[in-house]
């Protein structure tokens, strides 16, 4: 359930364990180079049961297992693109380190901007998601 103490403990993991990736970068391909983007969100700790418990409380994203040679096993919870801007709308009222990072997402995807005329907003989003999920 997404109460407010839920999503202040989750922002609370971010600005403490998380990590958020917002970058462009140029890729190549056969017709030449384009910008690309990376938008990347994740929390990484040995505690399963917190990974798990933002897994589910969220509804997005993946969980891996990260073994690591001598040391104990360490869990990724991680989200992409459209999922981080969901989790960031959720976040944004409570994070404080990271406030920045969550705040170029949010930007990034601003269905206003005059020249984003193929981004979709967070609802309509969700909406289309649900339809397919349920085929």
């Amino acid at each position: 359930m997404l109460s407010t103490d839920n999503i202040a403990y989750v922002a609370g993991l971010f600005d403490g364990e998380g990590s958020i990736t917002y970058k462009k970068y140029k890729e190549k391909k056969p017709k030449g180079h384009y910008d690309c983007w990376r938008i990347v969100m994740e929390i990484s700790m040995t505690d399963e049961y917190v990974i798990r418990f933002i897994h589910d409380l969220l509804g997005v994203g993946t969980v891996q297992k990260k073994p690591r040679k001598g040391h104990k096993m360490q869990w990724r919870w991680r989200c992409c693109f459209r999922d981080a801007l969901y989790v960031c709308k959720i976040i944004w009222p409570y994070v404080q380190v990271k406030l920045r990072k969550v705040e170029q997402i949010i930007d990034h995807y601003d269905a206003n901007k005059p020249d984003r005329k193929n981004v979709v907003d967070l609802d309509t989003y969700r909406r289309m998601n649900e339809k397919n999920t349920t085929r």
